[in-house]
């Protein structure tokens, strides 16, 4: 059996098999004296293998690999250009997979809260902790400490938001004389840590301090929605692209956002808070189930917006809306704050990108399946 066979008699049938692969496909460039001596070498390993003498197998596996290395030497750089191609391979293997399979997705907003979070931040008035707590906090929690003070007397003229790589956001407080760069969105830096422009800043005062706890990253299935259609209480994540009431900075192509499918096409909507009510009936998904209770953070389905304006759609316990065919009604269960189909519209199907399957980061809070 080949996994008991010794070491040594494995590599002298690799190194007898090379040899003789070589001998045919180079016999006609190679020197005849090199071609008679790999013949040699090969008959000569042939017999030692057959009276399984180890020192002899040994000895002879050592000589014809040095032909062989004499025959075809390595070219020049080959470590590097092994490494090259390895590394182009992985690279080739992960762009495929994120084209067809699995493409990882931030959270960008709250809109999904408590069932799965965008980036938070949490004010504090203590020193931040030190440097070993900090690192195990944003590798387990995707906690980010924050500690900006002002260099001098100014005021706050501006907030700009920076994008790296499409996956890290950072914000400029721009002042008077200068700016002050804060790893966090500007809507965290602006509704959770409260910098506004026309904020009066003093010289050596924190402007921010405290923690911004990174959103959900998780892995979307392109795959299974090829096979079987979207279904009621799904998380899925779709384009913008097209999609009226939602306008696009320029510059910056579709955007993406994931929201629960609450209504396929031909079902009639209505909300009567905290209640959804579908074709006639509250469902019975849990899903839609623990909205509803108005516990554990949820808040029921609402028709109105944190701010108390009526959504366009479904904006009183009396509308009701069907789903066109070929679309998607799409809620957040974050109901009072999340900007949705009760605004901009059903989803057409061709966006639709696939669906939520797990929380790969961070590790500690809602890790794992996506419910």
């Amino acid at each position: 059996m080949f996994f008991l066979t010794p070491r040594y008699r494995k590599e002298a049938k690799l190194v007898l098999r090379a040899a003789r692969k070589l001998v045919r496909y180079r016999k006609d460039i190679l020197p005849e004296a090199q071609l008679v001596a790999l013949r040699e070498g090969c008959t000569r390993l042939s017999v030692a293998l057959r009276l399984r003498k180890k020192e002899d197998i040994v000895g002879t596996t050592q000589k014809l690999h040095s032909l062989f290395d004499e025959a075809a030497p390595a070219p020049p750089l080959a470590g590097l250009r092994e490494n090259t191609e390895v590394i182009l391979v992985a690279l080739v293997i992960a762009l495929g997979v994120r084209a067809y399979f699995l493409q990882p997705f931030k959270i960008p907003t709250g809109s999904m809260q408590p069932t799965l979070y965008g980036v938070t931040g949490t004010p504090t008035v203590e020193p931040l902790p030190n440097l070993l707590v900090r690192v195990v906090d944003f590798v387990l929690r995707g906690r980010t400490w924050i500690d900006v003070t002002a260099e001098q007397d100014d005021t706050v003229i501006g907030l700009r938001e920076v994008s790296r790589f499409h996956f890290f956001t950072s914000t400029e407080i721009v002042t008077r004389g200068r700016a002050y760069s804060v790893p966090a969105p500007a809507n965290v830096v602006r509704d959770d840590f409260k910098i506004y422009p026309g904020r009066t800043l003093r010289a050596g005062e924190p402007i921010v301090r405290g923690h911004a706890d990174s959103g959900d990253q998780l892995f979307v299935d392109k795959v299974s929605y090829n096979f079987v259609r979207p279904k009621d209480g799904d998380v899925f994540v779709f384009k913008t692209t097209g999609i009226r009431r939602i306008v696009v900075p320029p510059g910056m192509g579709s955007q993406y956002y994931i929201k629960r499918l609450a209504g396929l096409g031909g079902q009639t909507l209505r909300i009567d808070p905290p209640n959804l009510v579908i074709d006639g009936k509250v469902p019975e998904l849990p899903v839609f189930r623990r909205v509803m209770a108005c516990r554990d953070g949820y808040n029921g389905y609402a028709n109105t917006s944190g701010g108390g304006a009526a959504f366009p759609i479904l904006g009183s316990p009396s509308d009701e809306y069907r789903v066109p065919e070929a679309n998607y009604f799409a809620l957040g269960d974050n109901s009072y704050h999340s900007s949705d189909s009760r605004y901009f519209g059903p989803v057409p199907e061709k966006n639709v990108v696939g669906r939520g399957l797990v929380v790969y980061w961070p590790f500690l809070g809602r890790w794992g399946l996506i419910r």
